[in-house]
């Protein structure tokens, strides 16, 4: 039986995704700081894992790697999801608390959670496993008034570099999926921003179809991996937004 941990999986596209591995017969842990709301979804799955800590706290984090370890026995997989979007603006109107808890949760989360995934994966046997890093299509073209959102998600495809190189040795394959305009919470933010302004919002698409991306992604065998896949509104304006 397959096993994956998705972080931020109290809300949106992590929530999606762990009902969808849920509903697939994988045993997921959730992992997020509404302890509350993984309880709800626990209740309702067998095979899911309640770990409620906040992705910023390394303590909290390794102690839940580790819980999710010792009641599952392995861990094929991490879906590294949590994020925040931080109050936008230009550079010099970001408050610089908003700059630090961006950096602290999209990026300093992201390493913490890849980090203990790894060193469970290194180490256990049969060695190995695969790391999905939620990255953005800000990972590689920004939104106006998004220097933070957009600094962070660039690092993560460092991120994933790297763990793709680190891990070969140890049959640890990382890949990123970078979502554009999944219909979350977050994303409606945007939306009602941008008809506040009187501006036409960008197209969205299902958060389902962002879900059963990640699904495939984490289901190939070990010899393959998706290194990039973008999936996204199909009229929302990417190629040329830059």
């Amino acid at each position: 039986m397959k096993t994956i941990i998705v972080t931020g999986a109290s809300s949106g596209i992590g929530r999606a995704t762990a009902e969808l591995f849920l509903n697939t017969g994988w045993i997921v842990g959730l992992l997020a700081r509404s302890a509350d709301k993984l309880d709800e979804i626990a209740q309702r799955h067998p095979k899911a894992i309640a770990l409620a800590a906040d992705v910023t706290d390394p303590v909290a984090v390794a102690r839940a790697f580790r819980t999710f370890s010792n009641r599952a026995d392995r861990l094929d997989a991490l879906f590294n999801n949590a994020g925040i979007f931080a109050p936008g603006g230009t550079i010099d109107e970001i408050a610089l608390e908003d700059w630090y808890q961006s950096v602290n949760v999209n990026l300093n989360g992201m390493f913490l959670c890849a980090r203990e995934a790894f060193r469970i994966m290194r180490h256990q046997s049969p060695q190995g496993g695969r790391i999905i890093n939620n990255g953005s299509i800000a990972a590689y073209v920004p939104r106006t008034n998004s220097v933070h959102y957009s600094a962070t998600k660039h690092a993560i495809t460092g991120l994933t570099r790297s763990l793709s190189l680190d891990g070969r040795d140890f049959g640890i394959a990382c890949g990123q999926i970078d979502i554009g305009n999944a219909r979350t919470q977050m994303v409606q933010g945007l939306v009602d921003s941008a008809l506040a302004a009187g501006q036409q919002p960008d197209p969205t698409m299902d958060v389902e179809d962002a879900a059963r991306s990640v699904l495939h992604m984490a289901s190939l065998p070990p010899e393959a991996n998706v290194q990039f896949m973008t999936v996204m509104a199909t009229t929302m304006p990417y190629i040329g937004r830059g």
